[in-house]
């Protein structure tokens, strides 16, 4: 083992010792049993929806303890950093409502401000708090430097494996774990790059036991792996890995509960070892099953790679209203959630011990459902709002269209919705205004000008423009719904339809068609669907001269 004063020469001389840093974050003052929580968003590629379902249980667990949340940005592989990840993360807890109490945060001049006094806040910006306490268990012997090349770790491997042994840097495979000081000295003169690892005391076989605050009493192999906890001398900054750091900043900013995907549970026998070596009292853990997706007869984990629903942006861009998405995901959390009304389960706390261990099943068609319920509860002057937000980044054509007619929207968004009993649903996510709504507005409604068209039927071309033309010489925008239809079954009987669906049925050669059939020719030109909302109030919304437009477009 090298000397105090040789390990202290590979660090800074002005490093500060640990008592620095347990004086510059100190601990919390907070009411009893107030959890203290993070999240640790990796900026490697696009946010996961469950990270943001992780990162909405840690908000709501830090709240309603009388504790904090924190987002801690975890970038020490600079190798992989994605560029432009960390606005995306940025986008993601604005829109989502969870942006933390504390966190390297935006400002509004476009600049990023430090909020909080545990920071920094992302992990590259706080090597030297990592190096004082690598040098610490260097000074323990409680770590050790390793010369070991890339080359010398493939052959271990390959020996490993041909004599069916774990994997790992471990035992007699730890080539500088038990080396001299003097062979240590030898490769520093030398000027050999090297790598700091854990020496971990576990044996091979040896259990380790602990409380997880989901799954209750959990046992696993004790980590017998020197693990590296900081990356090699010829990089700068010298950063740790994720493991070291974890631990030193969990301590320093004092977070007692960590929320966290599963599959770090086989993690947590190393980090354990981690904190006891550095003498830190251990967080609580929660481990949650991952987010699921239904395919074939099974379920598999929400993919990255594989569903475009996996990322954040997806639900972002389509427009699914923001307290739909917290009501959804609250009830994947906590079933009971679910089960209560929208405004009582978001007032309503998140209780780790009633998350499940199977990963909930991510159903858009169920979140579309809870969507489209809580749009129909909303004012149209709310609705307008919200679509021209979304429409302002997502579709600007239908934001122009939107800023120009503000009253033909509203007068739109109240067809069978305002007023009624049962309101219709058929706005789901914002994205849906411009195919449900969108014919209402000149703008992006295209004539229905072919009188050959299917939608009409198979009806005769001549005899749609006689009806276009007919309805367009009589028609009057009549306030009464029952007098402004009477105007359609006028029409048809005048042009021999029959008065209704069985009389025609009963002697098809007789008629053209049903009643039915002659106002399938005035709604497909009024709306350019053969399925769209009450044609008395559709031309009420649009107007007469908008009317007249439209039908005596089937007439050039």
């Amino acid at each position: 083992m090298l000397e105090r004063a040789e390990i202290d020469a590979l660090f800074p001389p002005d490093l500060p010792e640990p008592e620095y840093w347990e004086r510059r974050y100190p601990p919390r003052q907070l009411p009893e049993g107030a959890k203290v929580t993070r999240f640790g968003p990796s900026p490697t590629g696009f946010v996961h929806i469950g990270g943001v379902y992780v990162a909405m249980i840690d908000r709501a667990v830090a709240h309603a303890t009388g504790g904090r949340y924190l987002v801690r940005v975890e970038d020490t592989d600079q190798s992989r950093l994605v560029e432009g990840a960390l606005e995306q993360f940025d986008r993601a807890f604005e829109h989502f409502g969870i942006s933390p109490d504390e966190g390297d945060l935006p400002t509004p001049d476009g600049g990023r401000a430090t909020v909080g006094d545990y920071g920094p806040y992302r992990q590259s910006e706080r090597s030297r708090i990592y190096l004082t306490y690598v040098r610490e268990l260097l000074r323990q012997g409680k770590a050790y430097l390793c010369f070991a090349t890339k080359e010398e770790l493939a052959e271990i491997t390959e020996a490993q494996q041909r004599a069916k042994l774990p994997t790992g840097y471990y035992g007699r495979w730890a080539l500088w774990r038990d080396a001299s000081a003097d062979d240590v000295r030898a490769k520093l003169a030398a000027g050999v790059p090297y790598v700091v690892r854990f020496r971990a005391e576990a044996r091979p076989g040896q259990r380790v036991r602990f409380r997880d605050v989901i799954r209750g009493e959990l046992e696993h192999e004790a980590n017998r792996n020197d693990v590296v906890i900081l990356k090699s001398s010829d990089q700068e900054p010298r950063l740790p890995t994720y493991h070291f750091a974890h631990a030193v900043d969990d301590h320093l900013m004092r977070v007692n509960l960590v929320i966290r995907g599963e599959e770090w549970i086989s993690s947590v026998p190393l980090h354990l070892q981690l904190f006891e070596a550095l003498g830190f009292e251990p967080p609580e853990y929660a481990h949650i099953a991952p987010l699921t997706k239904q395919e074939g007869g099974g379920k598999r984990k929400l993919s990255k790679r594989k569903d475009p629903e996996a990322s954040v942006d997806f639900y972002i861009e389509a427009g699914y209203p923001v307290p739909a998405v917290h009501y959804y995901l609250r009830g994947l959390a906590n079933g009971r959630l679910a089960e209560l009304p929208m405004e009582q389960s978001l007032a309503e706390p998140i209780r780790l011990d009633e998350l499940g261990l199977a990963g909930p099943l991510v159903d858009l068609v169920k979140l579309e459902d809870i969507s489209a319920d809580y749009i129909a509860t909303l004012p149209g002057r709310e609705i307008l709002d919200q679509v021209r937000r979304w429409a302002a980044t997502y579709d600007q054509e239908l934001a122009a269209v939107l800023e120009a007619e503000p009253d033909l929207a509203l007068r739109a968004l109240a067809v069978e919705r305002e007023g009624v009993p049962n309101p219709r649903k058929d706005l789901r996510k914002w994205s849906d205004f411009r195919p449900v709504y969108g014919f209402f507005f000149p703008q992006l409604f295209q004539l229905v000008d072919d009188p050959t068209d299917a939608r009409f039927g198979g009806l005769a071309p001549e005899l749609v423009r006689t009806l276009a033309a007919d309805f367009a010489d009589h028609y009057q925008p009549l306030e009464d719904p029952q007098e402004w239809f009477e105007q359609v079954r006028d029409l048809a009987a005048r042009h021999g339809f029959a008065r209704s669906t069985k009389e025609y049925k009963r002697d098809p050669d007789a008629y053209p068609g049903s009643i039915r059939e002659a106002a399938q020719v005035i709604r497909v030109a009024l709306t350019g669907s053969t399925r769209s909302p009450d044609m008395f109030q559709v031309a009420r919304a649009l107007g007469p001269d908008e009317v007249l437009r439209r039908v005596r477009a089937l007439t050039a």
